[in-house]
């Protein structure tokens, strides 16, 4: 082969070379626009070239590396966002629910005392009033008791929901835990040949 077209056969390998690390890197970007999987044959495909390619090219195997760890990267950021927002919202929950507990502990406390407060009227006044007034305290006393009673049940339901919220709150620590160690589990590149068989 002449010199002149071995320069020209070089030149048109390159040319082709660099429009096919142009594809790849396009590909690239159209997949992340596409929320789509960034891995070698996904790659390979939307670029139009072969796997080999991706292998062999020194500069098409950094491409896709570096694509590949920014993607696994960008998951686990929103892999612990997600955690963030659910962690907040059973806190604000169980938050909520604890608050609610010691509101209703402390009228039941109160009616309680109202309640002791009637009974030794009662005791007190029985010789010395009417009737009727006693009557009425012992009415008014009906009607406080009934009132601890739904307020003890309204206690015994907040504690079931503090329990839930708690039990919901442990669990979701536990699955993004598991998603994000999924997620993070990325083994640092080796050179040769195990570099390679981490792409695929």
């Amino acid at each position: 082969m002449r010199p002149s077209n071995t320069a020209a056969a070089i030149a048109a390998r390159r040319t082709q070379t660099k429009e096919k690390l142009d594809r790849v890197a396009t590909a690239i970007g159209q997949l992340r626009r596409d929320c789509g999987r960034l891995t070698v044959r996904a790659i390979a495909e939307r670029a139009g070239v072969s796997s080999t390619f991706l292998y062999e090219n020194p500069d098409a195997r950094a491409l896709v590396q570096n694509a590949v760890t920014d993607s696994r990267s960008r998951r686990a950021a929103a892999g612990h966002a997600e955690h963030e927002r659910i962690e907040a919202t059973w806190r604000e929950r169980a938050l909520n629910a604890e608050a609610e507990l010691t509101r209703t502990q402390k009228e039941v406390l109160a009616q309680r005392q109202r309640i002791g407060e009637l009974m030794g009227q009662i005791r007190d006044f029985d010789q010395m009033v009417p009737g009727e007034s006693v009557q009425h305290l012992i009415s008014e006393n009906t009607t406080f008791k009934h009132r601890v009673q739904q307020l003890t049940q309204e206690h015994r339901k907040l504690q079931e929901r503090l329990e839930g919220a708690r039990s919901n709150l442990r669990f979701s620590d536990k699955r993004i835990a598991a998603l994000e160690a999924e997620l993070l589990e990325v083994r640092p590149p080796s050179p040769g040949g195990a570099e390679v068989q981490q792409l695929r």
